[in-house]
C-alpha cells in the first residue's frame, strides 16, 4: 500500500484508506506499542469522523483503551500525548493535502515521533493480511475528555508581550480555526483579524498549504488593508506556519527561525538550536553572533526532534515552515510559533521597527527557494552531481550539499539536493551571495535535473 509514508500515513480516502484499513492501522499501532492506554484527536475533514471511530475500534480490538480528544490540531494532540498518561496516540489528519486526503500523525510516549523507520513500516507490515478482530482477552474501554481549554493554557504560557501589537490571521479553514478562538482571547496584547476561522475539511478558499506564495495572498491584502503589523498563515492541520511583513512581504521560514532564535538565546543564554540544512547560510551565522550553539540536521521532524533531545535545543526551525519547542514536548506548533513572533515585536527594543525593518538584514543572501524536479533515476543523479561538483566542498548529511568560494566573497555559492521523504521528487535549495551567481547557478543545475515540476 502507498499510503504508508516516511513520516506519517495519508491517502484518498476511499480508495486508498477507508474504515476498515484505519481499523487494521490502529490493531497494528496498538499491538506494535504494546499499549495500554492511547490517546486519539481528529482534524476537520469530512470522513475523519468515520476514520477516528475505525481506528479506535482497531486499538479497542487490541486490548487498549482509547481516550478521545474529539476535534483536534496535530500541536493539540502532540499536547494531549506529551501530558496525559498514554503510550502513545495519533491524530487523524492529512496534514495540508486536499479534502478527498487523510491519515495519520502518530507518536509514542511523550509524543515521541513514530516514522517510517521505527515503526510505521512495520505497521505497513502488519497491516497486509485480514484484519486480526478481537485479539485481546478484555475489549480496551473508551473514555472522551475536553483538553482544549488545558492546550490554550498551555500556548498562552509562552507569551511574553510586553506591548500591543497588532496581527492578521488566514486559518485557512484548518485547525487553527478550532484552537486560536480559545487561544487569542488569552492574549490580550495581541490584536488579531481573522479570515477563513471556519474548519471546513473541503477547503472552499484556498489549499491550506502556506509554503505556496499563492496561498499567502489573502492574508498579504488583510495586512495592509488593516495596517498590521504581522500576518500568518496556517496550514491544515496548524502544526507548520507562514509570515508576511507589514507590506506583505513573505518572511522564509529560515529567516524567521534566524529572528526567533534571539528570543530563545536571551532566555538561556548558549543554548542549542537545530536548523535544517536547506536553511539559508544567515541562521547559522545569527544563531552563533548571538551566543547560541547551531546544530545543522536532516530534513525531516523524526530527524529535527531526535536532535534536539540529544542536545537538549531549547528550538528549531525548518524551511517548510515547522517550528520546534523543547517546552513542548520537543514538538512543532504553528500557534506557538506566531505567539513567539508576537513576543519578538512586543519587545520594548522592537517597538516603532516594523517587522521588514527587522527581517532585513538577515536579507544578505540570495536563494532560489525549493525547487523540485521528477527524476527517474534519484540515486544517479546525486552520484552525477558528486561528481561534476567534485571541486566544492561536499557532504552528504541529507543528499548532497556542495559549496564553493569562501563566504565573505562575492563568488561564494552553495547547493544542496536531496531525494524527498514524502513525495517521488528531487529537491534543489541554492544560495549565494550575488544575485546574479544565483541565477546563473540555478539555471545550470535546471539544466543537469530537467525541468522543474
Amino acid at each position: 500500500m502507498g499510503i504508508f509514508k516516511a513520516y506519517d500515513i495519508r491517502g484518498i480516502v476511499p480508495s486508498e484508506l477507508d474504515a476498515a484499513t484505519a481499523a487494521k492501522i490502529g490493531h497494528a499501532f496498538a499491538t506494535l506499542l504494546k499499549a495500554k492506554r492511547l490517546l486519539v484527536g481528529q482534524d476537520m475533514r469530512v470522513h475523519s469522523p468515520e476514520i477516528a471511530e475505525a481506528v479506535m475500534n482497531g486499538m479497542r480490538d487490541a486490548g487498549a483503551d482509547v481516550v478521545s480528544i474529539g476535534l483536534a490540531s496535530t500541536p493539540m494532540t502532540y499536547f494531549a500525548i506529551g501530558s496525559q498518561d498514554v503510550d502513545g496516540g495519533l491524530c487523524v489528519t492529512a496534514s495540508h493535502n486536499g479534502g478527498e486526503y487523510n491519515g495519520m500523525k502518530l507518536c509514542g510516549r511523550g509524543a515521541t515521533p513514530i516514522s517510517k523507520a521505527n515503526g510505521i513500516a512495520d505497521i505497513e507490515r502488519m497491516c497486509a493480511g485480514d484484519y486480526p478482530g478481537l485479539t485481546a482477552e478484555t475489549r480496551g474501554g473508551l473514555e472522551v475528555i475536553d483538553l482544549l481549554e488545558d492546550y490554550a493554557k498551555h500556548v498562552s504560557s509562552f507569551s511574553d508581550m510586553p506591548n500591543d501589537v497588532s496581527i492578521c490571521i488566514d486559518a485557512a479553514n484548518g485547525m487553527a480555526g478550532h484552537t486560536l478562538p480559545r487561544i487569542l482571547p488569552r492574549l490580550p496584547k495581541a490584536h488579531a483579524k481573522s479570515i477563513f476561522m471556519e474548519p471546513d475539511g473541503t477547503f472552499p478558499n484556498h489549499e491550506a498549504n502556506p509554503i505556496k506564495e499563492e496561498n499567502l495572498d489573502d492574508v498579504r491584502e488583510l495586512v495592509k488593508a488593516e495596517s498590521a503589523a504581522i500576518g500568518v498563515g496556517f496550514d491544515g492541520d496548524a502544526d507548520r506556519c507562514c509570515f508576511v511583513d507589514e507590506t506583505g512581504k513573505t518572511v522564509p521560514a529560515d529567516l524567521m527561525t534566524a529572528l526567533l532564535a534571539g528570543e530563545f538565546l536571551e532566555r538561556e543564554p548558549g543554548a542549542h538550536i537545530v536548523y535544517d540544512l536547506r536553511s539559508s547560510w544567515v541562521v547559522k551565522e545569527e544563531i552563533q553572533r548571538l551566543g547560541g550553539i547551531a546544530l545543522r540536521d536532516r530534513v525531516g521532524h523524526s530527524f529535527i526532534k531526535a536532535t534536539m533531545r540529544k542536545n537538549n535545543a531549547i528550538f528549531a526551525g525548518e524551511l517548510s515552515g515547522h517550528f520546534y519547542f523543547r517546552d513542548n514536548y520537543v514538538c512543532d506548533s504553528g500557534a506557538l510559533a506566531m505567539v513567539s513572533a508576537l513576543n519578538l515585536l512586543s519587545r520594548p527594543t522592537n517597538q516603532g521597527k516594523p517587522f521588514s525593518k527587522l527581517v532585513e538584514n538577515l536579507r544578505r543572501y540570495h536563494a532560489t527557494g525549493e525547487i523540485n524536479f521528477v527524476v527517474e533515476d534519484k540515486e544517479a543523479a546525486i552520484a552525477e552531481l558528486k561528481a561534476r561538483y567534485s571541486e566544492g566542498r561536499q557532504d552528504e548529511l541529507d543528499g548532497i550539499t556542495v559549496e564553493f568560494g569562501d563566504l565573505g566573497d562575492d563568488d561564494w555559492w552553495w547547493f544542496n539536493v536531496r531525494m524527498s521523504n514524502t513525495e517521488p521528487l528531487l529537491r534543489l535549495n541554492l544560495e549565494a551571495r550575488q544575485e546574479s551567481t544565483r541565477d546563473a547557478r540555478r539555471d545550470e543545475l535546471i539544466a543537469l535535473l530537467g525541468s522543474p515540476e
